[in-house]
This record gives C-alpha cells, structure tokens and sequence, in this order.
C-alpha cells in the first residue's frame, strides 16, 4: 500500500476473494468547484490522503500486478 509491502495476519486477512485490511483506507473524496479553480489557477493542488492497494500475483507463469481501488 503506497509502496509499503504488507504482510498477511498483520496488515490484511483474506476471505474468500477478498482482501481486508486491519485499518481503513483514506481515499480522497469529489473536489469541489473552488477547490478545482484553484488547481487550475496554479494556487493550490490536492494534499488529501489517497491510499492505494497494489497486488503483485502469478497468473499462467507470468509475474501480475493489480491496481485496486478500496470500496
């Protein structure tokens, strides 16, 4: 998660096809009107936690990585 390997029974269980993580994921909510003029103003950007989840896995002898979005 953002580069930090995790490592099953401490950060996350799997349950069935699953992957739950022992502590919430931040993703970063809609930007409003104000908040997108400024991005495009050049006066501020986005400084919000947006948390992401890559899995590295073998499928068919090949190495495969998914790139999920937490719900």
């Amino acid at each position: 998660m953002n580069g930090i390997r995790q490592e099953p029974g401490r950060d996350f269980d799997r349950l069935g096809g699953e992957l739950v993580f022992r502590r919430q994921l931040a993703q970063e909510g809609r930007l409003g009107p104000l908040r997108w003029l400024s991005i495009f103003l050049g006066v501020a950007g986005t400084y919000r936690r947006h948390e992401t989840v890559d899995v590295v896995y073998e499928a068919g002898g090949r190495r495969t990585v998914a790139s999920l979005t937490p719900s």
